[in-house]
């Protein structure tokens, strides 16, 4: 018998945006069924449950050796929405290994918002010295591979030419200074896009072009 997903597999601004999220900080079991999304955040598993029509519980969980549940988490079976997500380049134990994945083009900037959602940074800071507004956007990930390739695809579908790499903690950052974070947040911050952290898109709204 044909198994039967939850997930409607259907190309969108919100399913885009979710796959961003999985890229970043979601994780494919290795039983090749089940997907899991873990956060701080609670509104980012909420989003990720919205934008997939799922309604599995969202549960509490620790990480290393805390005993503080303070991590929200959203864990479900789908094979069909599994194999799908193994189509387009994700796999289990994907975070070092991951490289070039198959996303339409016409919904890039909210998987890319995704990402940063995901596991992202904006940073706003005075220079200590000319007290000027510093302003960072980073994307943080265990795969250099992929960074580049994303670096390239922004690249190709912006008229972003900057961004730099940097290795950081057991990580590699895709960074972007001022101008270029401008043009990093009016592009994926567009007129009808609807789903994000609120905290992030916060920050980065005074910038909107």
């Amino acid at each position: 018998m044909k198994p039967v997903g939850k997930v409607k597999i259907e190309w969108s601004p919100n399913f885009a945006y979710a796959i961003g999220l999985i890229t970043t900080d979601g994780c494919l079991s290795k039983d090749g069924r089940h997907i899991d999304l873990t956060s701080k955040d609670k509104e980012m598993i909420e989003n990720f449950k919205k934008c997939l029509g799922i309604d599995n519980k969202i549960g509490r969980k620790t990480r290393k050796e805390s005993t503080d549940r303070k991590y929200y988490r959203v864990q479900f079976g789908d094979v069909v929405f599994y194999r799908f997500l193994l189509s387009i380049g994700l796999e289990p134990a994907k975070s070092k290994v991951i490289g070039s994945l198959k996303i339409p083009s016409k919904y890039f900037r909210d998987f890319l918002r995704g990402c940063l959602d995901g596991d992202g940074n904006i940073n706003i800071q005075s220079h200590p010295e000319s007290k000027h507004m510093q302003l960072r956007v980073r994307i943080t990930s265990a795969s250099e591979k992929f960074l580049i390739w994303l670096r390239a695809e922004i690249k190709n579908d912006t008229d972003i030419e900057g961004g730099w790499m940097r290795p950081a903690k057991r990580a590699y950052e895709l960074c972007y200074g001022k101008e270029d974070a401008i043009k990093f947040f009016t592009y994926i911050y567009y007129k009808d896009a609807k789903i994000y952290l609120k905290r992030k898109y916060l920050q980065a709204k005074p910038y909107l072009l």
